[in-house]
């Protein structure tokens, strides 16, 4: 009689662990932590996912914390942004995108309503860094450098801080107290401000180099644009940023019943609806058709609801004052071709469309140039720009740039994200520690990625907006916030992608029970149990946010 055949392990164990089938796969799935879209396309590389996570868990301290590490101004930002991280959000293929400004307004103003501020810097550093600029750009580098312990002081030529923000955006868009409610907190860091203090001359620069160890210019842009078919100075002609700055401390100059404003970008409308709140009946003219007009389309769309005409294609040729006191405009259409770079296009005049437009002022509205005088004996510059490297140097090793000075990327959270990335450089520039900006390690992770099936299509949050005959009436903001309960709504939107949000979905699927969470002691997460992973992939397309993938293991 023939012996019996000999019992298999997992009769003998009751258990598989001693069948290690892990050498079966050819792939392995690993966790990531991948960027999202809408991250790679923020200026300043928020962390979208995790602080909307936060939101989502009601812990809205904690969110602004996060928000804060990229941006000091969420309020802000929720306001006035030109959100491309919505146009990049993945949700955008599946239904709508997320309305990602409109909470981040919404973090921002409970920031300001409960009083939140930063902690003082865990270190004190001996080093001084001057900041010249108390706009956007400059009070970005200035939060970044005294948050990491550097002594910082803004050099600001106005009598009060907040640049663009203060002094081109009108309140309709962004109200006053909002400004201040996110510059106090900065402040509150330690940060010296001088106002009063321009930057007019090559000694001024040589002066702050020699008494700071590192300088960061942001000046803006403050040069108006000129249409050479005007002259340079008439009774009835006014540059568009001069006539915000005097609107938006109250003192708007007396024009004429009608204005023509000529742009049509963001200061151009802004110009147009302030004046339209003065009561004044405008038109604009802008060179591009309505679609291609650089402004927010929202922005377009509620000038238009206020009554202001738009006269779009079309170009200005000359201005002939009446004897009336009124000026007559010859225009003709054009067909506006964009070109490689911004503000760089082509235009074709189309035969017989001259036409006269009737005002009794015009605000020119095309642009503003940085003011270089003082800085170019010093610093390189280029195409009318202070050149600078990625990381905001310039061609002297201890002068940063950026900003409207240096960029054509004329955007607020453009210019925080430039302060942002000059602080930290020049932090470690200061400390000698020869660090450098992390680099993504992961592709970015797009809709294939995300198991949509674990999210129902839900509406994006309704945008509210003020009347238009209470937005003329008080010159309140025009765009309102969401209510808590929308805010809480849009955040379970959120597709979280490449955020690992803790699920249980891999370990639950995984046919192997080759996965196992790991303590929160130490770190929490997930591992892949190596001897057991057959690399089947289930646990990848399982997970809901795209933070796994498959890589491919060499034998």
């Amino acid at each position: 009689m023939n012996a019996p055949h000999p019992v298999p392990a997992i009769w003998t164990t009751g258990s598989t662990e001693a069948v290690k089938t892990g050498t079966w796969r050819a792939s392995l799935p690993h966790y990531i932590d991948a960027p999202s879209p809408c991250h790679q396309a923020c200026p300043v590389n928020g962390d979208i996912a995790e602080w909307i996570g936060l939101a989502r868990k009601r812990d809205f301290r904690a969110a602004w914390d996060v928000l804060t590490r990229h941006n000091p101004f969420p309020a802000v930002a929720g306001r006035i942004c030109h959100h491309p991280c919505e146009t990049a959000c993945n949700r955008a293929g599946f239904d709508a995108p997320l309305a990602i400004c409109k909470l981040e307004r919404t973090v921002g103003d409970m920031a300001i309503e409960h009083g939140w501020r930063y902690a003082a810097p865990e270190i004190e550093h001996a080093q001084h860094v001057a900041v010249v600029g108390g706009g956007p750009s400059g009070l970005s580098a200035a939060f970044q450098l005294r948050r990491r312990g550097f002594r910082v002081t803004i050099y600001e030529a106005q009598s009060q801080l907040g640049g663009l923000m203060r002094y081109g955006i009108p309140a309709y868009r962004l109200a006053r107290e909002v400004i201040d409610g996110e510059i106090a907190p900065i402040l509150a860091l330690g940060v010296g401000v001088k106002c009063g203090h321009a930057l007019a001359t090559a000694e001024d620069l040589a002066h702050l180099r020699r008494t700071h160890d590192a300088v960061y210019i942001a000046t803006g842009a403050r040069r108006p644009k000129r249409l050479p078919q005007l002259p340079e100075s008439a009774a009835w002609l006014m540059d568009g940023a001069d006539y915000l700055a005097r609107t938006n401390v109250g003192a708007p100059p007396a024009l004429g019943r009608r204005i023509v404003v000529v742009g049509g970008g963001s200061a151009a409308l802004d110009a147009a609806r302030s004046a339209r709140r003065a009561g004044h009946e405008v038109t604009i003219l802008a060179l591009e058709a309505a679609g291609q007009m650089p402004a927010q389309r929202e922005e377009v769309a509620e000038a238009l609801e206020e009554g202001i005409s738009l006269v779009a294609g079309a170009m200005l040729d000359a201005a002939t004052p009446q004897a009336d006191g009124s000026v007559a405009l010859g225009c003709v259409r054009v067909r506006f071709e964009p070109g490689d770079e911004r503000g760089k296009f082509t235009l074709t005049r189309m035969p017989d469309s001259d036409f006269t437009l009737t005002c009794d002022a015009i605000i020119v509205s095309i642009g503003q140039d940085p003011e270089l005088a003082a800085l170019a004996p010093q610093l390189s510059v280029e195409r009318g720009l202070l050149q600078v490297d990625a990381r905001q140097q310039t061609s002297d090793d201890h002068v940063w740039a950026g900003g409207d000075v240096s960029s054509m990327a004329r955007f607020v959270t453009e210019a925080i994200g430039m302060g942002k990335r000059a602080a930290i450089a020049i932090a470690h520039r200061l400390r000698d520690d020869g660090a450098t900006a992390d680099l993504e390690q992961h592709p970015v992770v797009g809709l294939a990625n995300i198991a949509t099936y674990y999210y129902p299509k839900q509406p994006r949050a309704a945008e509210a907006h003020r009347s238009v005959a209470e937005r003329l009436a008080s010159g309140a903001e025009v765009q309102l916030g969401l209510e808590l309960e929308q805010a809480l709504a849009e955040t379970e939107r959120c597709f979280s992608c490449g955020l690992c949000i803790n699920c249980d979905n891999c370990l639950h699927y995984c046919p192997d029970l080759a996965i196992q969470r790991v303590d929160a002691a130490d770190g929490g997460g997930y591992i892949v149990l190596t001897d057991y992973c057959k690399g089947c992939g289930i646990c990848v397309k399982e997970c809901p946010t795209g933070s796994m993938t498959m890589l491919e293991e060499a034998k």
